[in-house]
């Protein structure tokens, strides 16, 4: 079996090779693709064609419907063109994120989670409620539509700003995508969950509700008590401190961390809450 592998000839190969490369890269761009374009209203739209020009080829085909078959034919050749054109905004940004693609992604995320934890600890101390959401993997273009559309970068100041009261936009929430704050005013999803606090608001409710229904991550400031919490799979972590916010943050959005992975990072981060509460207790007594 041996001699008969090592007699293949090295042309054989290599052709092998670049048919495995080009699968794979196919693969890799129909994935992204599709990936890149969850959630837009076109998406719909395009779907909605493809099912009534693939129906409508078979059943031309079957019947022999020689003039429907070749005006089919003709608009199969012009669907690249239908794509650009129903996803426009959408490859406009994809080639704009493209273009200043850079390296240091983690550092640009680890900026934009600093001037959320930032507001976040700012509107607390004022007892100014707030709900931010951050946008991961599921996108959440339905909601984004429907709500009042920014393109602002995440900055601290205008967080607060959008959530100061009687602002126009503090109602909802600020809904936000990579570095830029794409959305305020949204309107989430209340959580159908009936073993909830009933101490808790629409807020928090609301940050539940999107939460079940996507992998999003919410930041919310209650306005009653001030208290900073965090929302992610249907789970609501309450009574944070701005350096366990920075932590929750850190490995939910950078490290994309769900489910057992931010188990762990809550028993982490209660492991280090106690040992912070000994070292004081300890500084106390000297």
């Amino acid at each position: 079996m041996l001699d008969t592998l090592f007699s293949v000839p090295t042309v054989v190969i290599v052709d092998y090779l670049k048919m495995a490369l080009e699968i794979f890269i196919l693969t890799v761009v129909i994935y992204k693709t599709l990936h890149y374009l969850r959630g837009a209203r076109g998406a719909s739209v395009l779907a909605g064609i493809t099912i009534a020009l693939l129906a409508l080829t078979w059943l031309s085909k079957q019947l022999r419907l020689d003039v429907l078959n070749w005006l089919l034919t003709g608009i199969w050749g012009t669907v690249g063109a239908a794509v650009v054109i129903i996803f426009q905004p959408e490859l406009r940004r994809a080639f704009a994120q493209l273009g200043s693609f850079s390296f240091f992604k983690g550092k640009r995320q680890r900026e934009v989670l600093t001037e959320i934890v930032n507001a976040a600890t700012n509107m607390a101390r004022r007892k100014c409620g707030a709900l931010m959401v951050i946008e991961r993997r599921i996108g959440l273009q339905n909601l984004v539509d429907d709500s009042v559309k920014l393109d602002i970068k995440v900055n601290a100041m205008i967080l607060e700003s959008i959530f100061y009261p009687n602002s126009p936009l503090h109602d909802g929430a600020v809904i936000i995508r990579d570095d830029r704050i794409v959305a305020a005013r949204a309107i989430l999803p209340l959580t159908r969950a009936e073993n909830i606090s009933i101490r808790l608001g629409t807020r928090h409710r609301a940050s539940l509700g999107i939460s079940e229904e996507t992998d999003a991550v919410t930041v919310v400031v209650s306005e009653e008590t001030g208290a900073i919490s965090v929302a992610c799979r249907g789970v609501l972590y309450r009574d944070l401190s701005p350096e366990e916010l920075a932590n929750y943050l850190e490995k939910l959005v950078i490290l994309e961390q769900d489910d057992a992975d931010l188990a762990e990072t809550v028993q982490m981060l209660e492991e280090q809450a106690d040992r912070r509460e000994a070292s004081a207790n300890r500084e106390g007594r000297s």
